[in-house]
């Protein structure tokens, strides 16, 4: 289940989103969800409730301020007029808000699909002191060779059939990553776009899905417990 929660921002501002924190009592580590370019709607609770149950405090930050697409050309329309700085920023915020949280064991990772794939790899190479990243079919559109500065382990999923985000770029990514010496695993699947999301049946392909999320869990239980 989701709790809706608003927090400050360093800059005055607040951020709204959804957070699930995992059962029991006690700490572990925690987790930013960012969402797919439809904004923060029903699959991206799935997605954080489902983090929750696996033993994450996780938390899905709204980087739209409360407009969710309906289609793929509202989510278009949307994206147009994303602040892709604003909202690293804002991702930043949410690591902090996180990290102080009273169940939070201080390791706090980010992950994300699609327009949230895109915006975890620059929280990667952006944001200090994070855990561990895990970006879905997404890339950042910023020069590969600014990875060689990434230090926080990265686990990448991408489909082998993706227009909107080229397997090959991934793989030149994470070449630049080992090159800087980090850390980034990548797999490549037999599937296309937004292949884990599970409430579309054109785009979900569950063998997939399945295996990445299993990736998933075991690389956050190393890397933030």
């Amino acid at each position: 289940m989701t709790t809706k929660v608003t927090f400050s921002t360093k800059a005055g501002g607040t951020i709204e989103g959804a957070l699930c924190e995992p059962p029991g009592a006690g700490v572990t580590g925690a987790l930013v969800v960012v969402h797919e370019w439809h904004g923060l709607n029903e699959v991206m609770k799935l997605h954080c409730e489902r983090f929750a149950q696996a033993g994450f405090l996780a938390l899905v930050p709204d980087l739209f301020h409360g407009k969710v697409a309906k289609d793929d050309d509202e989510a278009a329309k949307l994206l147009g007029t994303f602040d892709f700085q604003k909202a690293v920023g804002e991702i930043g915020e949410t690591v902090a808000y996180l990290r102080s949280h009273p169940r939070c064991n201080g390791r706090v990772a980010v992950t994300g699909f699609c327009l949230g794939g895109a915006l975890t790899l620059a929280a990667a190479r952006y944001i200090p002191a994070l855990a561990a990243a895990v970006p879905f079919y997404g890339l950042p559109r910023f020069p590969s060779d600014e990875f060689t500065n990434v230090k926080a382990p990265i686990c990448g999923h991408y489909a082998r059939v993706d227009d909107w985000a080229n397997p090959s770029v991934a793989e030149e990514i994470q070449r630049k990553v080992r090159a800087g010496g980090g850390q980034m695993d990548l797999y490549i699947y037999d599937a296309g776009h937004a292949f884990m999301r599970s409430t579309d049946s054109s785009r979900y392909e569950p063998k997939s899905a399945e295996l990445a999320w299993q990736r998933t869990v075991d690389f956050l239980q190393r890397h933030i417990g």
